[in-house]
């Protein structure tokens, strides 16, 4: 084993009540062991189409990524971040898990089931900056709004007006 995915399954591990249960778990028939959060990481769990644009936003920023983890069965993105035991976050089908709660994740160089990591732990601690996952998926939750907002229709068969412009903008009629 690579010593970064070495460094990274010891990370994740070190999170598990008992580190070589979990990665004997981790080689087992499901390939998933479940953690404590609230210790090493909390994690913020939202929905793929809000997470899957929040982490490429995040991803453009030069501070190195946490890990990320996504349920296709569920279609959530987990996104793991400093222990904040005052941490609170509202938002619809957002989930905020911290300490006394768990989460199912496979080891850091595979995949389990319906468990992937986008962002693979890599075994330095590194995690998201709240603030910044907070701004991602404020940007990510306005584009989804900007996309779904009714468009000018045309009068006569209903289909998407071509060419259409807000009344009132650009040049005078």
């Amino acid at each position: 084993m690579r010593t970064v995915t070495r460094q990274a399954v010891e990370w994740l591990a070190a999170a598990a009540t008992d580190p070589r249960d979990c990665k004997r778990q981790w080689s087992g028939e499901t390939g998933a062991a479940v953690l404590a959060c609230g210790r090493f990481w909390d994690v913020l769990s939202v929905p793929e189409d809000l997470g899957l644009p929040a982490l490429d936003a995040l991803l453009s920023i030069p501070q190195a990524p946490g890990p990320t983890l996504a349920d296709t069965v569920s279609r959530r993105v987990a996104f793991f971040l400093p222990p904040d035991p005052a941490g609170r976050w509202i938002g619809s089908g957002i989930r905020y898990a911290g300490k006394g709660a768990w989460i199912a994740v496979p080891a850091p160089h595979r995949a389990a089931g319906r468990l992937r990591w986008l962002v693979p732990p890599d075994g330095t601690g590194a995690l998201f900056v709240p603030a910044a996952v907070e701004l991602a998926l404020q940007l990510a939750l306005g584009r989804s709004a900007a996309q779904a907002a009714p468009r000018p229709r045309c009068p006569m068969c209903g289909a998407p007006a071509a060419g259409s412009r807000v009344p009132g903008a650009g040049r005078p009629g």
